[in-house]
């Protein structure tokens, strides 16, 4: 779309959608003036860019003000989720707890919110941790069970009431109010107040007791001990005053990113929320905090008067407006600047950064890798690199010249298909010729035969580098995607010019750059490090072990008494000359096939050698 496009806009306040030439929404934004705020979008570069490009039509939508702007922002995000918004991974209304409006309420899970009286507590990750409350309360206090809405008359009492769990309001069993405390006592615990209950329960036992009534005695006990045990007792590694907030830690990598946040209530976190998010790759930590404040607070029944974020954003007052309004009482969002509270969204931004490493985790465990993707996009490739080569070489001072291969399959390494070489013909330093032996051998030699061509080849080094493994590529007659990664700066180096058949069209925009430089977070440079560093360590090892095999046997060869056979159970047990060197005389005697005697002749020609060096 070109700016000359753009339909007359006004300066109120609004939401403008960007439809793509499918008609579907792809960006949706509000504004306090329109007009100011799309034409910003026509001269920003980066995301705003590609959706403007990209965008065939312009629609916007007038209201009174920006708070108005704000929840009409959220309910179109969530209805049309665009592809160039910040988006909740999981498209899904998420569960709540309800109590119904009933004389004798009973706790239900639903996926509605109405305004039909009851009370909802929530919003809960997921269905499962919403059943694991509910049945917790459900163990715990004595509310009815049955399912039936509103409640029926019954004939006889359920096992429940026998079990200890219900008072049977349904035979005209339970007392009103009774039963309204133990309402109460969930409506607290829902909300995070234990204190108020537990104190109430142990005023109620000893009453019980002190009236000689030792089965509701009893009862309530056991209903004590089972909330202290849950609540009373669990405390968090660090605690403020007590006052009731919520605290928020963001992390993000490349497209993806986790919101978690905890709720705090009395002093003490009573429960945690988290978020897995996509879109994010440009994405500023505003950004991601505001679309997490706008898709959970939206939803949520009970908002304490204090949200610690860990970031500011731009439209913070304005939420805090609307949740004022919304809850009748001033709630504030702020970033801490000193003290406990800042501490708090440390600890939550740890466990973001926690979190969505797992997340990530269970991406590849699916065979969902997001750094394939990442890959797939930033490279332009046809499609996702499934195997990744990773290539390194190692030597000290031209010695022991040796290459390493890796293998990733699915973003893993496949640890049995790596693969060591020894160069072959250097006596001296040549990084680049022991680069170009390396893959002319991977590739024309019998590993052509054995193992499949790579979907991507990755060589750590820089220009140089590639364009020796290009250059071995071309005369073995191979053409597969190439890059190379340069340590310093962690650059991807891409080829210089690209062949007809090569795996970049040659008009793309990755293909003029020549280097990319991602952020370290980005899933695709993520990935790749892991290849380099694997490949790296491999050659290392590999370089480390002949070079102790070298320097132990010239150090063998002056040693009488010491034959291959020796020399080959030395080798095999010290890895290095300096391991042998800090033996003693009865470890190197245990060495199979060598004793006491030679043992102490070796240890002697040792001692005399180090203290030669010394003098030198």
């Amino acid at each position: 779309m070109q700016f000359d496009d753009l339909p007359v806009l006004p300066t109120h306040s609004g939401v403008y959608i960007f439809r793509g030439a499918s008609g579907a929404a792809i960006y949706i934004g509000k504004a306090n003036n329109l007009r100011s705020r799309v034409f910003s979008h026509f001269k920003a570069g980066g995301k705003s860019g590609r959706f403007t490009r990209e965008a065939a039509a312009l629609e916007f939508i007038t209201v009174r003000n920006e708070v108005e702007a704000l929840v009409l922002e959220a309910n179109l995000i969530k209805q049309h989720r665009p592809h160039y918004n910040v988006l909740l991974k999981d498209d899904k209304h998420y569960p709540f707890l309800k109590l119904t409006s009933e004389t004798y309420p009973m706790l239900v899970v639903t996926r509605r919110v109405v305004n039909d009286g009851g009370s909802y507590y929530g919003p809960y990750p997921d269905a499962a941790a919403v059943r694991r409350v509910k049945n917790l309360i459900d163990t715990m206090f004595p509310l009815r069970k049955n399912s039936g809405l509103p409640m029926q008359r019954k004939p006889r009492p359920c096992l429940n009431y026998h079990m200890g769990r219900c008072l049977a309001p349904c035979i005209g069993a339970a007392d009103l109010p009774e039963y309204g405390a133990v309402v109460e006592d969930v409506k607290a615990l829902l909300e995070g107040r234990a204190a108020p209950v537990i104190a109430r329960l142990r005023d109620t036992m000893k009453d019980a007791a002190v009236k000689q009534d030792f089965e509701q005695a009893a009862r309530v006990r056991d209903r004590l001990q089972a909330v202290e045990k849950l609540f009373g007792n669990e405390q968090v590694a660090m605690q403020v005053s007590a006052e009731d907030l919520d605290f928020l830690g963001f992390a993000a990598a490349g497209e993806y990113a986790m919101v978690q946040l905890f709720r705090m209530r009395g002093g003490r976190v009573v429960g945690r929320d988290k978020r897995f998010l996509s879109g994010a790759a440009e994405s500023e930590p505003s950004e991601i905090i505001g679309a997490f404040v706008q898709d959970y607070y939206t939803q949520a029944t009970h908002v304490p008067p204090l949200i610690l974020i860990p970031a500011e954003f731009e439209d913070a007052a304005l939420w805090s407006a609307f949740l004022s309004e919304r809850a009748e009482r001033r709630i504030e969002l702020r970033m801490p600047q000193r003290g406990d509270k800042v501490d708090l969204v440390d600890m939550a931004q740890r466990n973001a950064q926690m979190g969505l490493e797992s997340e990530l985790m269970s991406l590849e465990k699916r065979g969902d890798h997001p750094g394939l993707e990442a890959l797939r996009e930033v490279l332009a490739l046809p499609e996702r690199p499934w195997r990744i080569e990773g290539y390194d070489n190692s030597n000290l001072f031209g010695t022991n010249i040796v290459s390493g291969m890796v293998v990733f399959e699915g973003g893993r390494a496949r640890r049995g298909e790596h693969r060591r070489f020894k160069v072959q013909g250097l006596d001296h330093p040549d990084d680049y010729q022991a680069m170009r032996q390396t893959i002319t051998r991977r590739f024309t030699g019998s590993l052509a035969d054995k193992l499949p061509l790579p979907d991507l080849v990755l060589i750590d080094g820089g220009r140089g580098q590639l364009n020796a493994a290009l250059d071995a590529m071309k005369d073995a007659g191979v053409q597969i995607p190439v890059i190379g990664l340069a340590k310093r700066e962690e650059r991807i180096v891409l080829p210089s010019v690209y062949g007809a058949q090569w795996w970049l069209t040659g008009g793309s925009e990755v293909g003029r750059e020549r280097e990319l430089l991602l952020p370290h977070t980005h899933p695709a440079l993520r990935t790749l490090i892991g290849v380099r560093d694997e490949v790296h360590n491999y050659a290392v090892s590999y370089h480390r072990k002949l070079r102790g095999d070298s320097m132990l046997r010239s150090v063998f060869d002056e040693l009488p008494g010491i034959g291959k056979k020796r020399q080959d159970a030395l080798l095999e047990h010290f890895t290095s000359l300096e391991d042998l060197g800090a033996a003693s005389v009865e470890q190197i005697a245990r060495v199979p096939g060598m004793n006491l005697v030679a043992a102490r002749a070796v240890k002697s020609f040792l001692e005399s050698r180090q203290a030669a060096d010394s003098t030198r």
